[in-house]
């Protein structure tokens, strides 16, 4: 079966007995056994599991260390039939020392041990355990086997690693994560004992989370919890599991018995992370690599989340209100670097050039330039609908421009008898021309205006090269570049609730429900949009969706399919899903040549086509090795 990149972790928490080997193995076990059932590959425990964190000095007993190897003993018979990775805490002996220690298990084995590089002071660790910085890594002997041991070592088979570190360990200014993510580990495991305090929890997260984003890998910490000594402190019993700066599951508050989080990481969309960083790049880790045969990812679904609509990383509406004001800033930028005081943008009563013209209205009142400098102009054709031409002039009035109308249908039959074309026939050069027609009066009421032409194609336009070349492909500055269409409509959506366009909402609410079209033909008998781009096309949401995985992500044709197969498991089936798949990836690849020349544009979210600092591609490139895959 393809394991699709994912890695599936478990943070398990058990209820431990202080100083009680035997029975903390047994609880461990019976969470082992619930994770296994549940495809998971690596598990983790808290810190010290197998005896409890507050043994105090018995940690000094001889007959406690002892006990614990014994326990371990019975945990890796208990487990040498399943195929799953196991982390345990427990102390360490070697020679005279002792060590706040992690052992790892794999189908009865004992894989290598771990120990604590920074001790926790306010706990006291230093009365017990010695610095594993002081123990030269080598070997140690456990339960009668010699096994490797280390401080910075990493676990893997070359395409998914891992490695650990210890509590306190996460919180040095140089962690030994963050060293052994540079080695090339994928996924850290932290083992800890973190203590109840208010606030704690939400900080403990924050910094899972952060170090997880620093070192561009997954981060999965199991912390101490019920049964251990309330004595002085009361131990949290939290566990996270969080990627690249995305926390993807955690536990709830304290409760009085085990808990298992378990999730996916996609160790694919790490190494892409990665492979882009310039950090990973120039730095060398010191890391110990130990390989290790990783269990097969046997799931038929993953356990991950998989929005419809990756480009929304935050609340719909912070989305949509920074998207908005980064088109407005940059548009503003470009305006008075290049001392500009008027733009001309057309106005179709479509989606993209409504979202244009608001971008365009809000920068002039930033600028505390006159509305009137807008030089709006619907271009009726043949294909224009009563709904889009006064939706266009409602806008363009309500919104203060200076209003202009130019029919372009006597122009283009102009031109089709000048070249010979019969307008009968109503093929791509009915369309293109059309097209052409509107860029050329935008360009030359510019000229003649002494202003800036606005384009508003989108970024799903652009991908698909659903544009056309030297049309409306081209413009002075593209405020909708950036911009994927599923959030130019979300974006006029929330826009439509602001104070700042509340004399334009119900037509921005009418824009929103119109169709997708670019109005090139004529309309049917009933004067409604007879040219829908998504059934031409395909859905914008599918594709949007895929431009975010193939791009942003790097992922191949085969895993954008299995991940839109759960996103969109209630719109489309997986044969259509492959149909606009294939669609996107030949029209994709054919149609570089219209990104390569397209004008500057802001890059507004995760994803740029642009040439010049995002999608760099050759315009004669093929798809058949993409399309194979599928």
């Amino acid at each position: 079966m393809n394991d699709y990149g994912f890695f599936r972790v478990a943070a398990a928490v058990p209820v431990v007995k202080v100083a009680a080997p035997s029975a903390n193995a047994k609880q461990c076990f019976e969470l082992v056994e619930k994770a296994y059932g549940q495809q998971v590959q690596a598990i983790c425990f808290p810190e010290l599991s197998i005896t409890g964190y507050s043994c105090g000095d018995l940690f000094l007993s001889r007959h406690l260390i002892d006990s614990a190897e014994s326990a371990l003993e019975w945990l890796l018979q208990k487990t040498e039939k399943m195929d799953i990775i196991i982390i345990v805490g427990m102390p360490l002996r070697i020679s005279s020392s002792l060590l706040n220690g992690a052992v790892v298990l794999h189908r009865g084995n004992i894989v290598a041990a771990v120990a604590k590089t920074f001790l926790c002071e306010e706990s006291g660790e230093r009365h017990w355990f010695a610095d594993a910085s002081d123990i030269e890594d080598g070997s140690i002997t456990l339960c009668g086997r010699t096994v490797p041991f280390g401080h910075n070592m990493v676990f893997g088979d070359g395409r998914r690693a891992f490695s650990i570190e210890i509590g306190e360990d996460l919180f040095a200014a140089v962690s030994p994560s963050s060293i052994q993510s540079v080695a090339g580990g994928l996924v850290t495991f932290n083992l800890s004992a973190v203590k109840s305090q208010t606030g704690a929890k939400c900080q403990l997260a924050d910094i899972v989370r952060v170090q997880s984003m620093r070192c561009m890998s997954g981060y999965v910490m199991a912390s101490a919890g019920y049964g251990e000594s309330s004595g002085d402190n009361l131990y949290m019993g939290c566990s996270f599991i969080a990627e690249n700066g995305v926390m993807l599951k955690y536990s709830s508050d304290w409760a009085a018995n085990d808990s298992l989080i378990i999730s996916d990481i996609d160790v694919d969309k790490l190494n892409m992370c990665r492979m882009r960083s310039s950090v990973f790049k120039e730095l060398k880790g010191n890391g110990i690599f130990y390989n290790l045969n990783i269990p097969d990812w046997h799931a038929e679904k993953p356990i991950y989340p998989i929005p419809e609509n990756p480009f929304i990383t935050d609340s719909l509406d912070k989305t949509c209100s920074e998207a908005f004001s980064i088109q407005v800033a940059s548009l503003v930028t470009r305006m008075q670097n290049i001392c500009a005081k008027k733009v001309v943008l057309g106005i179709s009563g479509g989606l993209d050039s409504t979202l244009a013209l608001l971008v365009v209205a809000k920068s002039f009142d930033v600028m505390g330039l006159d509305r009137n400098g807008i030089v709006a102009v619907t271009m009726p054709g043949f294909g224009t609908t009563d709904r889009t031409y006064n939706n266009a002039l409602e806008l363009m009035k309500c919104l203060g421009t200076d209003v202009r109308e130019i029919s372009i249908a006597n122009a283009c039959l102009a031109h089709f008898s000048d070249i010979g074309h019969n307008p009968e026939i109503k093929d791509v050069v009915f369309e293109n021309s059309q097209a052409r027609e509107r860029t050329q009066i935008l360009m030359d009421l510019a000229n003649k205006e002494n202003a800036l032409v606005i384009g508003t194609g989108d970024m799903s336009e652009l991908a698909l090269g659903w544009c056309t070349y030297n049309g409306d492909q081209m413009s002075m500055y593209g405020v909708n570049a950036g911009v994927p269409k599923t959030m130019v409509r979300r974006i006029v959506e929330y826009l439509a609730e602001t104070e700042d366009f509340a004399a334009v909402k119900s037509y921005l609410i009418d824009v929103v429900a119109t169709p997708v079209s670019p109005e090139l033909l004529p309309a049917d008998n009933d004067g409604n949009i007879n040219q829908k781009t998504e059934n031409l096309v395909g859905p914008y949401e599918l594709h949007d969706f895929f431009i975010y995985h193939l791009l942003k992500n790097g992922f191949a044709p085969q895993k954008v399919l299995y991940l839109a197969k759960y996103a969109f498991s209630e719109q489309y089936n997986e044969d259509t899903i492959s149909k606009w798949l294939k669609l996107f990836l030949r029209r994709f690849f054919s149609q570089q040549f219209k990104r390569s020349s397209m004008p500057d544009g802001p890059q507004v979210f995760a994803v740029s086509l642009s040439p010049r600092n995002g999608w760099r591609f050759p315009s004669d490139v093929s798809s058949a090795e993409w399309l194979a895959d599928l």
